[in-house]
């Protein structure tokens, strides 16, 4: 079926659907969007949750009798739904006082403000029962290379996520931080672009377990990279810890289309692997299937709801397309033709060791490399023909 319910735990942003269509060269083009309506609207249409930054619900410089206010309202509306808040973030990258960044601004004193945000944020989120907090360095970064020691940058980066890591400890809270990689845009450069920059940095901390990866299509693919197989290394080293699903169309600036309208072979590929776990299974993706899009400026209310359930329907569409090439035995053939499997088998025997391998013969003196000159074939072509036409509905 694909008719989304709470069960498949799609998630959407606050500032997602409350976009108003605002563009660097464009002002809005909708008006703004009651947190409590989109609340009830999205369970209206089968969401499991809401996520938002602090200045998505209050806005930045609120009193807190404002920011009471409004936390209150989401509470009530939230309960009456039924929705859940599984992840919550803070706005580093709005106001102008983030210009230089939030963690790693040249000024010590925003630095000081950006984590006293942060807690905050922290606090509101682990009241809501939030279990991941997101973190986008947005503008943590640089447009000139003389402006920024990117090792002391990252410097205070480990700095300030070592501080918010013990802190959850020493309060013992159940939520974790996720690093949302991104090349460029806003800032010329962005530390820790891409999956595998925030895998290494995450490596430094004091408590790595507790840190672990939010990537995002668009953001990956802003860099060239394959988002598939970017997530497949973050399941490779447990670090998946979050999600954002969105559409790009190639290496430009990040489009946040709508799930599905952007590369659809990579976006089939992806939901094979976050729910079978690819040819040989392994780790599977069970946390919120989460939706960070724009809904284009071209659409009113009613196009915002309507983008909002394509999102859902496409990933359904695509789990149920992912299951049928799994279930085809054809498909199996071919796998097993083009010796997918066989990359689960270790390369060296059970128990032996460099000294074995270097004695075997078989292994490089008597293994004849001309053989493979024009040898049978890996059938990698006819496998991706297989998965085009299940991804077509043709099989």
């Amino acid at each position: 079926m694909v008719t989304p319910t709470p069960a498949d735990k799609f998630t959407f942003g606050l500032w997602t659907i409350g976009y108003n269509g605002t563009d660097p060269f464009g002002g809005p083009t909708r008006p703004p969007l009651d947190v409590v309506h989109a609340v009830e609207k999205l369970a209206e249409i089968g969401a499991y949750g809401l996520t938002f930054h602090d200045d998505d619900l209050f806005a930045f410089g609120s009193t807190d009798a404002e920011r009471q206010k409004q936390i209150d309202r989401l509470k009530a509306v939230l309960d009456s739904t039924g929705l859940t808040v599984p992840m919550v973030t803070t706005n580093l990258f709005s106001p102008p006082v983030f210009k230089d960044g939030g963690f790693t601004s040249n000024d010590r004193a925003v630095r000081r403000f950006a984590l006293r945000k942060v807690l905050r944020q922290l606090e509101l989120g682990v009241e809501l029962g939030a279990k991941t907090f997101v973190m986008w360095g947005g503008r943590e970064g640089a447009e000139y290379d003389a402006a920024k020691d990117v090792r002391t940058a990252l410097e205070r980066y480990r700095e300030a996520v070592n501080l918010l890591g013990q802190y959850v400890i020493d309060k013992g809270y159940d939520i974790r931080f996720a690093i949302e990689p991104k090349p460029n845009e806003p800032r010329g450069d962005i530390l820790l672009p891409t999956v595998g920059h925030a895998l290494a940095f995450i490596e430094t901390l004091e408590h790595p377990e507790l840190v672990g990866l939010n990537p995002e299509v668009g953001h990956e693919q802003m860099a060239g990279l394959n988002f598939a197989a970017g997530i497949a290394q973050a399941l490779y080293h447990g670090k998946l810890f979050h999600i954002d699903l969105n559409g790009q169309r190639g290496i430009k600036y990040d489009q946040d289309l709508v799930f599905g309208h952007g590369d659809l072979h990579n976006a089939f590929a992806l939901v094979d692997l976050l729910e079978n776990g690819g040819p040989n299974g392994g780790p599977s993706y069970e946390g919120p299937r989460h939706f960070d899009y724009k809904p284009s400026r071209t659409e009113d209310e009613t196009g915002v709801w309507d983008s909002a359930a394509a999102n859902m329907r496409t990933y359904l569409l695509l789990k149920e397309r992912a299951a049928a090439f799994r279930a085809d035995p054809e498909v199996q053939e071919a796998l097993e033709a083009a010796r997918v499997f066989e990359l689960a088998q270790p390369t060296l025997g059970e128990g032996e060791s460099y000294d074995d391998l270097l004695a075997d013969r078989s292994a490089y003196e008597d293994f004849d490399a001309d053989a493979y000159f024009g040898a049978k074939g890996f059938g990698f072509v006819r496998l991706q023909q297989l998965a085009t036409e299940h991804l077509l509905g043709a099989r």
